[in-house]
C-alpha cells in the first residue's frame, strides 16, 4: 500500500516549475518519486501478507483520491467539482465489495 502518492511529484512542477527548465523539474520529480517508492514497496509486501493484491491495489486507489483531491483543491487551486464526491463514492463501493466476506 503506498502511504502517499506521486502527484505532488507529477503535478506541482505545473504551479511553482513552468518558468524552470523542463529537465530540472523531472529530475526533481523523481526525486520526490523515487523516496515515495522507497515507503511503497516495503509497504506492499507487508500488507501482502494480510491482504489480496486485488484489495492492495483499491487501498492504493482510496489514498490516491484521498490525497489529490485535496491537493487538487487546496494548492493547485482547482474549484471544488461534485465529480469528487461522486468519485469517491464509487470507491467506497469498490472498497466494500473488495473486501466483502
Amino acid at each position: 500500500m503506498k502511504i502517499s502518492r506521486t502527484y505532488n511529484a507529477w503535478y506541482a512542477h505545473l504551479k511553482n516549475g513552468t518558468t524552470k527548465p523542463w529537465l530540472l523539474m523531472a529530475l526533481m520529480s523523481w526525486g520526490i518519486a523515487l523516496f515515495e517508492y522507497l515507503l511503497q514497496v516495503p509497504a506492499n509486501r507487508i500488507g501482502y501478507q494480510v491482504y489480496s493484491l486485488a484489495q492492495l491495489k483499491i487501498l492504493q486507489e482510496v489514498i490516491t483520491l484521498s490525497v489529490f483531491i485535496p491537493f487538487a483543491i487546496f494548492y493547485m487551486k482547482q474549484p471544488f467539482q461534485w465529480n469528487y464526491v461522486w468519485a469517491a463514492l464509487c470507491m467506497v463501493g469498490a472498497v466494500y465489495f473488495m473486501f466483502r466476506g
